[in-house]
């Protein structure tokens, strides 16, 4: 009798526990945090996830995006890691540093570890992108005068690159900070207010303005790139135009998340069972038929790996070495 009652509640236990994720997620609305304002490459991929990985969560919820822009997406972070529910609804396309600047940040108070990645849509290579109207041909110009660039705020990618490139690189770059994210650089460059936008991604580039690339209507000044994109041989990288050992060591670093790149992550404090749910649908809305036929009528450069890859990644950042961090410290600090 009383192995029989044993039964009965070990079995109620384990059914209160582990509530089953399709009866969770069903009907509800999950949100997608992009960091930065429309238009750019993390809301074109945080809004191709949005669009079809709802399709492969069990119970099928519906993904609506939630623009955040602010401190090159420190802002969105910092709602994902505080504020939103962690429980597995609030997904977020954010800045692929957020380990390398929260590392070198002595007033960070966040474990980035404790975020969870699903999925990356695509390694990412930045490039710089001036306009025929600045009348600049090649990066070689911003060594011999002051060239305006166009970036968002500290700790952004686009400030990263040029301050890098005016220590090491022997640039020349007044960096115009305050935008709201590449796409409103990018207007600006359009206005003539800056000759350069910084940082603008290339999967971004591709799917909006492949003639840039194709048919070299713009000045490409670098890549931030571990290696030449094929088709932008012509580009020198970051790396490339480092002038000494210091300053290839800290553009390794900035290349590498790169790797990152477009990735999808989920809160903190995520429920395991929910996490593996949500990094199962990743790998089958990769797969998705529709999803292959929809990237490829927009130009969208594909390039996944898994969650657990860009954790690794990030675990990996977290524990680069003293001196590294202090090169890189000095190199962003205002």
């Amino acid at each position: 009798m009383w192995r029989f009652i044993a039964l009965v509640l070990l079995a109620a236990s384990t059914e209160v526990h582990a509530e089953p994720v399709a009866d969770f997620y069903k009907g509800k609305t999950l949100r997608m945090v992009v960091g930065y304002s429309p238009g750019g490459g993390y809301d074109i991929y945080g809004r191709l996830a949005a669009e079809f990985l709802g399709r492969h969560i069990p119970g099928n919820p519906t993904i609506i995006v939630v623009n955040m822009p602010g401190s090159g997406s420190l802002k969105a972070i910092d709602y994902l890691y505080q504020i939103a529910p962690q429980d597995g609804t609030y997904l977020g396309s954010v800045m692929q540093q957020m380990a390398l600047t929260t590392v070198i940040d002595d007033e960070n108070k966040m474990n980035i570890a404790r975020f969870n990645y699903i999925g990356r849509l695509t390694s990412n290579i930045d490039i710089a992108v001036a306009l025929p109207q600045a009348k600049i041909s090649s990066f070689q110009e911003a060594r011999q005068r002051e060239v305006l660039l166009g970036a968002d705020q500290s700790g952004s990618m686009s400030v990263v690159y040029a301050k890098a490139l005016n220590t090491y690189g022997g640039a020349k770059l007044k960096i115009i900070r305050g935008y709201s994210g590449s796409a409103e650089v990018q207007l600006a460059a359009e206005r003539g207010e800056v000759e350069v936008n910084g940082s603008y991604s290339l999967p971004a580039v591709l799917a909006s303005h492949p003639s840039w690339v194709t048919g070299r209507v713009v000045s490409i000044l670098y890549q931030n790139a571990l290696k030449r994109f094929h088709q932008l041989e012509y580009v020198p990288t970051v790396l490339d135009l480092m002038l000494s050992d210091e300053g290839r060591g800290v553009a390794r670093v900035i290349a590498g998340a790169g790797e990152i790149g477009r990735s999808i992550i989920t809160t903190p404090g995520a429920p395991p069972e929910r996490l593996a749910a949500l990094r199962q649908a990743f790998q089958e809305m990769i797969k998705d038929p529709d999803f292959v036929a929809t990237t490829a009528n927009r130009n969208s450069l594909i390039d996944p790996a898994a969650g657990e890859e860009m954790d690794a990644i990030t675990r990996e950042t977290i524990s680069l070495p003293e001196s590294t961090k202090s090169s890189l410290k000095n190199l962003l600090k205002d």
